[in-house]
C-alpha cells in the first residue's frame, strides 16, 4: 500500500507543481486564450491566479518533501487536504460557470487527494 501511495502522491505532486508553475509564470491573458479549460481565469484578478499557482506549488512540495526527508511526515495529509480544498473550489467554480465536462477532472483529483490524505493520516 505504501508504494501505491507514493506513486499516487508523486503523480499528484508533479501535476500540481507543473500546473501551479504554469499559473505562476504565464500571464492571465495567455491562460484565458487556451480556450475552454483556461476560461476560469476571467473570474479572478491576475494576482489571484498567481496566488492559486503558488498555493498549488507549495501543496505539491508539501505532498512529497516532509515524507521524503522524514522531517514532519505528518504534514503530508494536511497538504493533501489543502489541495483538496482547492479542488472543491475549482469544481464549484466550474459548476457555477456551467463547465460540466471539466468538473469530472476536478473530482478525480479530489478523490486521489482523499486517498493520499486517508492513507497518510
Amino acid at each position: 500500500m505504501n508504494i501505491a501511495l507514493w506513486i499516487v502522491t508523486g503523480l499528484l505532486a508533479t501535476a500540481y507543481f507543473l500546473g501551479g508553475g504554469f499559473k505562476l509564470i504565464t500571464p492571465k491573458e495567455k491562460i484565458a486564450a487556451l480556450g475552454h479549460s483556461g476560461a476560469w481565469v476571467e473570474d479572478f484578478p491576475a494576482a489571484g491566479v498567481k496566488g492559486i499557482g503558488a498555493l498549488e506549488m507549495l501543496g505539491a512540495l508539501g505532498l512529497v518533501l516532509p515524507a521524503a526527508l522524514d522531517i514532519a511526515p505528518g504534514l503530508v495529509p494536511f497538504a493533501a487536504v489543502g489541495l483538496g480544498l482547492i479542488m472543491v473550489g475549482a469544481a464549484a467554480l466550474r459548476l457555477r460557470r456551467r463547465e460540466y465536462s471539466l468538473v469530472g477532472v476536478d473530482l478525480v483529483y479530489l478523490v486521489l487527494l482523499v486517498v493520499v490524505a486517508a492513507g497518510r493520516f
